[in-house]
């Protein structure tokens, strides 16, 4: 935030000065400060800084005498402030005793309940009892996420704590954080059938709301609402009254004081005060106009406007007055309009002619109510007689009363009655019921007859009745009371004298009435009895009232006073002083007269202004006086400086908003809006005025650290700019210079606020909060740069300062976030350290600045980027800028790693995942320079790598023992395998070629070679580490995928060719007998070849374009041929060893042949050992050995080779020989096949004729069949 203005200090100098000149204006009896006083208090500041001071450098403390100075000084300026405070609450409590021009709206957007330091500390202990476990809400782990991330991100940040201690944060704000949040996460989410997202919405945000209530508050909240509700909408006259106190520091007491010396319950002394405000701001402006003195205006010609202006006002505050009814709120009386209302010219007080009242206007309408209660002296009735009275007012209605014993003659009855006569005629007779058979009426026992006025006693009285001639009940008396209501415009009543030149000619007492019509129009009438309308009637308008002395030559009266007009005077004369003294306050009120009578007898007691002397209010006037407040009730508004005096109340008022438990912004509550509103209207404070001096109350509180609407900067500023440029939003064409100076000023200073705060937007508008906040500020800052209110600001303009504001806030928030970060700091000792870390501390250390800033890059996005929606480049260049400054910290981070280093390599995938998938930064400025430093880095590493592969091929194959190994490659997925950039890579370091730590457990008898797989493993987690690195530029990265599957291709093509040589070295060494068991090494050789040819698809194939396809094509495929030559070959040579062991039993077996030299003897042999021991047969036990080693080598292949193609085609050509299904004539004629046949043949039929054999009865035929079969 911006540092507090070096103006305030010069404005509140200015304010004081303007104080004592609005005290001295006030009136004669308002005494100024001395002139030593004042000079002293404007060089004790030059006094304290200057030489003194420079003296005596070394005193701790002011010295005795300055001290003795400051003191009256703090003394006098306190008395000055409190004389102001109360002048300028006497003029507010009349704008809410009596308001005829504003309302309090009722369409204020309601302000929530802000959030204190306390509360957000309790907040984040309950979301973090909630992470915890220690609450009772249950929830699944992706709610626990969003509540997590929710809780560091956003609940930890020191930018909300500013916010909350600024006082522009409500619990609202909080909720829509969260639920913005988890919006997104939950869109990110699969859809579950049956559960829509809307749900887990609602079900999120429903757990929200209890985590941030707690259980403790869940019956608070219920009060805090309403409390809540009350106080931000309409008030009452009390609850501004008081809240008003509060504002400007009034005590109760003077409150007390001031409410009843200013009569505010008093409707009509407010209405005339009103009106005599009124007539003296016309007499002042008729007074400036005839003296010429002028505010300086920017031309000439407004002058005389400015004059019209004023009448205007004026006039229009008459007609809002007069529009007002007579009885506010009452429900019988509302205001009689007059017919000619429409004419506007009657508000001119000095034309009389304009309103001309008949008598129907002054009609009046009364309530009486009767009341009997009982009758004494009754003596004429029988005691068991019954009696009943009747009452009624003479041209109305008769009501009776119920039936009552003579004995006991009481009703307690009331009757209500309604009459237009002022001067009404009650009759109240008593009657008892006729005995007699030819009676036709009850008989009259008295009555009486009473004359009630609305100054009569309301109180039950005993009348003595008139009775009959001859009536036994001479003293009959009845007891009533009699309530005769005064209607609210009947100001006053009672009998007076009068003698007039037009009216009442005769000097005679009559009944007066003073009725009031409108707010403007009042009557005097006299009425006679049981009359309507008045007998006479004159028009107060225009006439003055004063006392007088007695007329000597007028009998009857005793207290004078008249009313005088051009050519017109009527005296009047009442029977008391008091009756004197209310007729003249009533008629003194109607009048609307600026001089204030004041009786003779009492002009010693009151203050040289006059006090209204009330008989109710005399003490309340006494203590009033004795307070020393008289001087605030009695000064003449139309003299103070409501400028000023307004000023200061919009200053106090914002100060309290801005200090209450709301939320506000530095928006009014609606009962302050009223009382402002108000007092603008009724004291013509110029409406300018008011939003400059606004403008500067909150530009001020905003440069402090408070959290202000732009929305309420922009309705007032664009007010003002429409008043200065001409445009006359409210009416008023005058513009002063004072005005347009002012609007400069505060138009330049706002400006630098905007860029300010647009510059600190992360700060200013955490989060997006308030929301639209700074889209409005753009718009604000939009309308501050048009240089009239007409002519648009070109869009380059405005986007060049928003640029110049992103390029100063990227510099703004990186060193923020390096200062969080703790990677720069202004201490030397802090950079001495960084500068001595470790190339690894460094790298690590930019990681997570790195991380930070995609984090405040990211919020940026999604806080802030529909504000500049407009220019989404600029907020590009802005992230350009930031990457800038980051550039810095990694290149001297980089620069410092050891040559070879893999480590930084983390760094590019992090910075590049988030780069590339940003349209605006993808293959920006920043990202290219990444790629750039990167480049040679990932071109060396792979060729470091391509040299260790085939170093661990060369070395691994000299060293292999061919012992088999769980296959690798293909189970990579499931291998916790490490991956960039969560840590330091684990990829094979150079020059080592010894197997991963994490295969040994996975070595089983099942596959290929650790040779191999180690090479599979590589080749693929090379090319797993360039995929992972999506590297953003399409051609380098072409180049990079074509090269890696080249390696492959060679490094597969080398260990197939190694594999060949070792298999044919491996046989050559085996046995060539029927001892032979192929060893596992052989498997697993054939292994080799099956995963290589598996991996060559997985490894070596491109999906290249067309440029290149064919080509890579035809590279992939001499690979293939190679591996499917090379298996072809190995099949070849291990079938051609199981013929040579075949060739090797045959040989044997020939030897018992029939017909040959060995065979007769080897069958002699076994015919003699025969007779003594049970010999086999000749060649079983060879044809059994070799059934077992045909049998077992099938068993090892098809245990220990994972391609079944491959042992079927094994399968395949060792057998094919035998069979005779399509075999080639010649081989099936071959001498070879003529002697096993023959062979055959006889040891079957042999085998045929004995007990059992080594064949089981096997014969050949069958087994033929069994072949074709």
């Amino acid at each position: 935030m911006l540092d507090p203005s070096s103006s305030e200090e010069e404005s509140d100098e200015a304010l004081e000065e303007e104080s004592r000149a609005v005290l001295v204006a006030a009136g004669g009896s308002q005494r100024a400060p001395p002139a030593p006083a004042r000079e002293g208090r404007r060089e004790a500041p030059g006094r304290a800084g200057g030489g003194g001071g420079a003296a005596r450098p070394g005193s701790p403390s002011p010295s005795v005498l300055s001290e003795g100075r400051d003191e009256p000084e703090r003394q006098l300026d306190e008395e000055q402030e409190r004389r102001i405070r109360l002048q300028l609450y006497v003029l507010v409590v009349r704008c809410i005793a009596y308001p005829f021009n504003a309302k309090q709206p009722t369409d204020m957007a309601r302000r929530q309940q802000k959030l204190n330091k306390q509360q957000l500390q309790l907040l984040k202990e309950r979301f973090q009892a909630f992470l915890n476990g220690e609450t009772q809400i249950v929830a699944d782990e992706a709610f626990c996420n969003a509540v997590r991330s929710y809780y560091e991100v956003f609940l930890k940040s020191d930018r909300v704590a500013r916010m909350v201690q600024s006082g522009g944060c409500c619990a609202n704000d909080f909720r829509e954080v969260f639920k913005k949040n988890i919006e997104k996460r939950v869109r990110s989410l699969p859809e579950i059938d049956g559960l829509s997202k809307e749900t887990v919405l609602s079900s999120w945000i429903a757990k929200y709301d209890a985590i941030y209530r707690g259980e403790e508050d869940l019956c608070k909240q219920p009060n805090r609402m309403a409390l809540s509700a009350v106080s931000e909408l309409i008030l009452s006259k009390e609850q501004l009254y008081e809240m008003f106190q509060q504002i400007l520091g009034i005590k109760k007491l003077e409150h007390q004081l001031l409410y009843n010396a200013c009569q505010l319950d008093n409707a009509d002394e407010q209405a005339a005060q009103i009106r005599r405000e009124l007539d003296g701001r016309l007499q002042l402006a008729e007074k400036m106009a005839k003296e010429r003195k002028f505010p300086k205006f920017i031309a000439k010609e407004m002058e005389a406007m400015y004059i019209e202006e004023l009448r205007s006002s004026v006039n229009l505050l008459m007609a809002n007055l007069e529009s007002l009814p007579v009885s506010k709120g009452g429900p019988e009386f509302k205001l009689q309009k007059l017919k000619r209302s429409q004419n506007s010219a009657f508000l001119d007080i000095g034309d009389e002619n304009e309103i001309q009242l008949s008598k129907s206007d002054v009609v009046l309408s009364f309530t009486l109510e009767i009341v009997i209660m009982e009758v004494e002296g009754l003596k004429s009735v029988a005691p068991n007689r019954i009696v009943y009275c009747t009452m009624e007012v003479e041209g109305g209605e008769k009501l009776q009363t119920d039936q009552a014993e003579a004995s006991r003659p009481q009703w307690g009855t009331q009757g209500d009655f309604t009459t237009t006569h002022p001067r009404p005629v009650v009759k109240v007779k008593l009657f008892t019921e006729s005995t007699g058979v030819l009676a036709l009426e009850d008989k009259e026992l008295g009555r009486v007859i009473l004359y009630p006025t609305s100054n009569s006693s309301k109180s039950a009285d005993f009348h003595r009745m008139i009775v009959p001639k001859n009536s036994q009940d001479s003293d009959l008396k009845i007891k009533l009371a009699v309530r005769m209501d005064k209607p609210p415009h009947m100001k006053h009543s009672g009998y007076l004298y009068a003698l007039g030149q037009k009216v009442w000619k005769r000097w005679k007492k009559r009944y007066f009435v003073l009725v009031q019509v409108s707010q403007y129009t009042f009557a005097m009438c006299s009425y006679r009895e049981k009359k309507s309308e008045p007998q006479e009637l004159m028009q107060l308008e225009g006439y003055t009232v004063d006392y007088t002395d007695p007329h000597s030559g007028l009998q009857g009266g005793r207290m004078f006073f008249n009313a005088v007009k051009e050519g017109d005077t009527v005296i009047f004369a009442s029977d008391d002083e008091q009756d004197r003294i209310l007729w003249v306050q009533a008629m003194y009120r109607a009048t609307g007269q600026s001089y204030k009578p004041i009786p003779a007898s009492q002009a010693q007691k009151l203050n040289p202004k006059g006090g209204t002397l009330h008989a109710d209010a005399q003490l309340y006037a006494d203590r009033f006086q004795k307070h020393g407040m008289d001087e605030f009730i009695s000064a003449n508004p139309c003299k103070l400086d409501h400028a000023f005096l307004f000023r200061l109340l919009q200053r106090q008022t914002l100060d309290h908003r801005l200090n209450d438990s709301y939320s506000c912004l530095g928006w009014f509550s609606p009962g302050q809006v009223f009382v402002l509103d108000e007092y603008c209207a009724r004291y013509g404070v110029r409406g300018c005025h008011r939003h400059l001096c606004y403008l500067t109350e909150l530009m001020e509180h905003s440069e402090n650290g408070a959290v202000i609407d732009p929305t309420l900067l922009h309705y007032s500023f664009a007010f003002c700019a429409s008043h200065v440029h001409g445009n006359r939003p409210d009416g008023i064409g005058t513009v002063s210079m004072e005005e347009k100076e002012r609007f400069e000023e505060i138009k330049e200073r706002l400006s630098f606020l905007l860029e300010n705060q647009i510059s600190h937007f992360r700060y200013c508008f955490p989060f997006g909060r308030p929301e639209g906040a700074l889209k409005a500020t753009l718009s604000l800052l939009e309308r501050v740069l048009m240089k009239d209110i007409a002519t648009p600001i070109p869009a380059e303009e405005v986007k060049k300062v928003v640029r110049k504001c992103l390029e100063k806030a990227a510099l703004i928030n990186y060193t923020r976030l390096t200062e969080y970060a703790k990677i720069e700091g202004p201490a030397e000792k802090e950079t001495e350290t960084m500068n001595q870390a470790s190339p690894a501390k460094k790298l690590e250390d930019v990681l997570h600045l790195a991380e930070l800033c995609i984090e405040v890059l990211q919020q940026n996005e999604e806080h802030h980027s529909e504000a500049f929606a407009w220019w989404p480049d600029l907020l590009a260049e802005h992230a350009e800028k930031f990457w800038a400054l980051f550039t810095v910290d990694m290149d001297t981070a980089l620069e410092a790693q050891p040559q070879d280093s893999w480590d930084s390599f983390p760094l590019f995938q992090l910075l590049n995942n988030f780069l590339r998938n940003d349209t605006l930064l993808c293959n920006g400025k920043f990202h290219k320079h990444l790629q750039e430093i990167f480049v040679p880095l990932v071109v060396r590493y792979v060729d470091l790598m391509e040299s260790s592969i085939a170093q661990s091929i060369h070395r691994g194959f000299e060293q292999e023992t061919w012992q088999p190994v769980k296959n690798i490659a293909n189970s990579l997925p499931n291998v916790a395998l490490p991956k960039v950039p969560s840590l330091p890579l684990n990829l094979p370091q150079i020059p080592s070629i010894s197997t991963p730590s994490w295969m040994a457990p996975l070595y089983e008898s099942t596959n290929g070679s650790a040779t191999s797989e180690d090479l599979f493993w590589k080749l693929d987690a090379l090319q797993m580490f360039v995929l992972d690195l999506h590297w953003p530029e399409q051609e380098f990265a072409r180049h990079l995928e074509q090269r890696l599957k080249l390696m492959a291709s060679d490094m597969i093509e080398a260990c197939v060719k190694r594999t060949r040589t070792a298999f044919e070295l491996k046989l050559q060494k085996a046995s060539k007998t029927t001892d032979l068991r192929i060893p596992a090494s052989v498997c697993t050789m054939f292994n080799v070849l099956v995963d290589a040819k598996k991996q060559s698809t997985k490894l070596c194939a491109l999906d290249g374009g067309q440029e290149f396809g064919s080509q890579w094509q035809q590279y992939h495929s001499k690979i293939d041929d190679l591996i499917d030559s090379t298996v072809k070959e190995i099949i070849s040579m291990l079938v051609s060893k199981f013929v040579a062991v075949l060739e090797g039993v045959l040989s044997k077996l020939s030897r018992y042949d029939e017909g040959t030299f060995f065979s007769s003897i080897l069958s002699f042999t076994v015919k003699a050992a025969a007779k003594y021991v049970d010999v086999p047969k000749p060649g079983m036990d060879l044809a059994d050995t070799y059934i077992m080693f045909v049998r077992q080598n099938q068993d090892i292949l098809r245990e220990k080779v994972n391609e079944e193609m491959y042992i079927e085609k094994l399968f395949d050509k060792t057998y094919r020989d035998f069979r005779l299904q399509g075999v080639l004539e010649g081989t099936l004629n071959s001498k070879t096949y003529d002697t096993l046949h023959r062979r055959l043949t006889v040891e079957e039929a042999t085998a045929s004729v004995s007990e059992g054999g080594g064949l089981q009865g096997i014969t050949m035929k069958d087994s033929d069949e069994e072949e074709e079969g």
